[in-house]
């Protein structure tokens, strides 16, 4: 996300403790909530899918070929 959005998030965030948001207001701030969240989701399970695990016979298995939940073989 960029600096610039995360500061008006920050300051919308700051103005809503002093007033009310305006509904125009209100609706910039779920964007920036929602796309703020996108990306530290994507950039959390990046992070993870590029580890490799170390079983204890010393073989190795990266996060990324394991499968996830809910999803068929």
């Amino acid at each position: 996300m960029e600096k610039k959005k995360l500061e008006r998030l920050s300051e919308l965030t700051g103005i809503s403790r002093v007033r009310e948001l305006t509904a125009d207001e209100q609706k910039e701030r779920q964007q920036l909530r929602d796309e703020y969240r996108a990306s530290v989701t994507g950039n959390l399970r990046s992070q993870l899918e590029s580890m490799t695990i170390i079983e204890p016979d010393g073989s190795k298995i990266k996060v990324s070929d394991l499968k996830r939940c809910g999803e068929e073989t």
